[in-house]
């Protein structure tokens, strides 16, 4: 199988597999082809390490235009309660952008593995609500109630042009999007050396509604990420919200 091009980006091929597309391929849930699974797992190390690789400073200046991007584009966060994740690896540190959105007014919550192969479920968290580590040394709430977020931030090593997710390879975000009565708005938020031109998505893989990274907004519109640009600040011609998918004018980032 040859290699698949977008760009400058590039899916490294699995050896001796032709993967038909989504369309080909129909919902049927198919088991993950092993090679398949082993190509995913390259992939996700390899895009891991790069993040890893990434000097502190670099680190910080992508967390500030990330928590901007999010302000600016998403003003209705701080009306919500908003779902982040502990960093792990590297990952955009959504920490400082939480404590901004509960002095604005928002909830914020941490999810939590109950067990291996369930969907995870939300705490509530703030200072001084206790915390304690997971299997891989993750931070979590350790006690306190189940809340439902409307909006999820969502952390992906990698993530294609569809808008699906590379993610860590457990399945828990796609079992609980799929399994909550009321999905919230879920906003992938990554770095653009993750950006691939597909993950071979199966029929369980479950799309983001936006993706922000250091470059700017995407939105997830007719089956693909659409650029959106980086909103501006207050006053200009960039200025106004992406607010969610129903509020969405192209105009204001410079679209027709």
């Amino acid at each position: 199988m040859k290699n698949s091009t977008d760009g400058d980006r590039e899916v490294p091929p699995i050896p001796g597999v032709s993967i038909p597309d989504r369309a080909a391929r129909g919902a049927s849930a198919t088991p993950v082809p092993a090679d398949l699974r082993a190509w995913r797992k390259q992939l996700r190390e390899e895009l891991i390490a790069k993040r890893a690789a990434l000097p502190p400073d670099t680190l910080h200046a992508h967390r500030l235009l990330i928590d901007r991007h999010l302000e600016r584009g998403f003003p209705n966060l701080a009306r919500g309660t908003v779902a982040f994740c502990w960093p792990f690896k590297g990952e955009y540190d959504a920490r400082f952008l939480a404590r901004k959105l509960r002095e604005a007014g928002a909830t914020t919550a941490l999810p939590v593995v109950v067990a291996p192969k369930t969907p995870l479920v939300f705490r509530e968290w703030h200072p001084g609500v206790p915390l304690a580590r997971g299997a891989l040394g993750i931070h979590y709430p350790a006690e306190g109630p189940e809340i439902l977020p409307t909006t999820v931030l969502l952390p992906m090593p990698g993530f294609d042009d569809a808008g699906y997710r590379l993610g860590y390879g457990g399945g828990f975000f796609d079992r609980t999007l799929a399994a909550l009565a009321e999905r919230p708005h879920v906003i992938g938020v990554a770095y653009e050396l993750g950006h691939i031109s597909t993950i071979h998505p199966q029929s369980w893989d479950i799309p983001v509604d936006f993706v922000v990274t250091e470059r700017g907004i995407y939105e997830r519109r007719a089956g693909k990420l659409e650029f959106l640009g980086a909103p501006g600040p207050a006053g200009s011609k960039m200025a106004s919200p992406v607010c969610y998918a129903d509020e969405i004018d192209p105009g204001y980032f410079g679209g027709g």
